[in-house]
């Protein structure tokens, strides 16, 4: 159980923050202008909600340090994670079932040279969501699970700090063999797995 808990962790966290990622590249809303050519205009996630990207690898960074730190950061990294998850299921969710003039905005100043929310309101016809808001509102709410799930079971996934003991106390303490986030761990420490009783 402790390690399976930690790797639940560990891979809701880094499939959240890697689908936020790719999500951000991806057209999230066509709006259409009435300028006379009735053009549409492709809206990236980025370009609809600017702190997407950053926050989205922050929690892949998060993500990929949950199998080396310690219990206090282990707290620190699910709070994290939990808000983020948070705030940007509420932008998202905003995108996806109403979605407001303001976030397609900037494309449409892009595209047009005109700006200001009053002007850009009466240029903006229609605003159509495809479904990668929707996509990544469902890796947000993994994120809060997740992050929820670590919060709860970061004590039990090991004592004192699995980084700083020895690979045989970790064995011992678990009453299983390590999995491969222990063997690394252990490698990093400059821990001999072919040495005498490091044999499995």
């Amino acid at each position: 159980m402790t390690a399976r808990a930690r790797l639940i962790s560990v891979l809701a966290v880094l499939s959240a923050g890697a689908l936020g990622i790719i999500s951000s590249t991806q057209t999230w809303l066509s709006v259409t202008v009435a300028d006379g050519s009735s053009s549409s205009l492709p809206v990236s996630g980025a370009a609809t909600i600017p702190v997407l990207a950053p926050l989205s690898l922050a929690v892949l960074a998060a993500g990929a340090a949950l199998s080396i730190i310690g219990l206090v950061l282990r707290y620190i990294f699910g709070v994290l994670t939990l808000v983020i998850a948070g705030g940007l299921s509420y932008a998202t969710a905003q995108v996806a079932f109403a979605p407001p003039v303001t976030a397609v905005s900037s494309t449409v100043t892009e595209a047009t040279g005109i700006s200001g929310i009053d002007a850009i309101t009466d240029l903006v016809s229609d605003i159509v969501v495809t479904p990668w808001p929707f996509i990544s509102l469902l890796a947000w709410i993994i994120l809060i699970f997740g992050s929820i799930f670590m919060l709860f079971t970061a004590r039990r996934w090991n004592r004192g700090g699995r980084r700083y003991d020895t690979a045989a106390r970790r064995e011992v303490d678990d009453g299983k063999p390590l999995d491969s986030i222990d063997s690394w761990d252990g490698l990093s420490r400059g821990d001999d797995p072919t040495a005498p009783g490091d044999a499995r």
